[in-house]
């Protein structure tokens, strides 16, 4: 009655996932596609990188993870738009570390691949990003793959605290922070599967 094969634990591990990483996403309003556009592009660019499928799996499922800090900032920091005060925007950096910490302490590979997008998803090829400002290869593959998914995909999907980006100059946006914003390994990936990434988009629209 309890008996399980592999292939029915992982879509139980895929759903814990999910559900977990949604609690994040529930207390800005349910935006639950956009976890599930964000799992479907990274999959896209991990196999595209050639990365095995088994550690592909691994990263695109783990990668709904990367705002689960968030559920630590509180209310009167989370829901400002704008104006924010020194402190306030060290709270919002902070929900990188958080979510690392809280997802760190576990034997299961998709939530360790987890804590590691969650502390390193907001670093930027050329430093400039947070909390640690690395760069390049000091950044963790898993999260440059994750930036460039989530970054196209906040573009050209609809939020309440900004415009919406034509697709047409979301990928070009993409493409021109080749090696400055983004890994340019992962952007000429991005820019080779872009028809499956739209196609993606187009069918888990809000």
């Amino acid at each position: 009655m309890f008996s399980k094969n592999s292939e029915n634990l992982k879509q139980e591990v895929s759903e814990y996932v999910f559900k977990l990483a949604n609690i994040a996403e529930l207390r800005e309003g349910d935006n639950s596609s956009h976890l599930i556009r964000i799992r479907a592009i990274c999959h896209v660019l991990c196999l595209g990188l050639g990365i095995p499928k088994r550690e592909s799996e691994i990263i695109s499922i783990a990668s709904q993870l990367h705002d689960v800090g968030k559920v630590f900032i509180p209310d009167e920091v989370l829901f400002l738009q704008g104006n924010y005060r020194d402190n306030d925007w060290l709270t919002i950096q902070k929900h990188t570390i958080d979510g690392s910490t809280f997802l760190r302490k576990t034997t299961s590979v998709y939530l360790q691949t987890g804590a590691i997008i969650a502390e390193f998803h907001h670093e930027r090829y050329n430093g400039s990003g947070y909390p640690y400002g690395k760069r390049e290869d000091e950044i963790p593959l898993a999260a440059k793959i994750f930036a460039v998914a989530d970054v196209f995909d906040a573009l050209v999907t609809p939020r309440p605290y900004k415009d919406l980006l034509d697709e047409k100059d979301a990928y070009e946006l993409i493409v021109d922070s080749k090696g400055v914003l983004f890994d340019p390994k992962v952007v000429e990936v991005f820019k080779s599967k872009y028809k499956e990434i739209i196609s993606i988009k187009n069918s888990q629209s809000n």
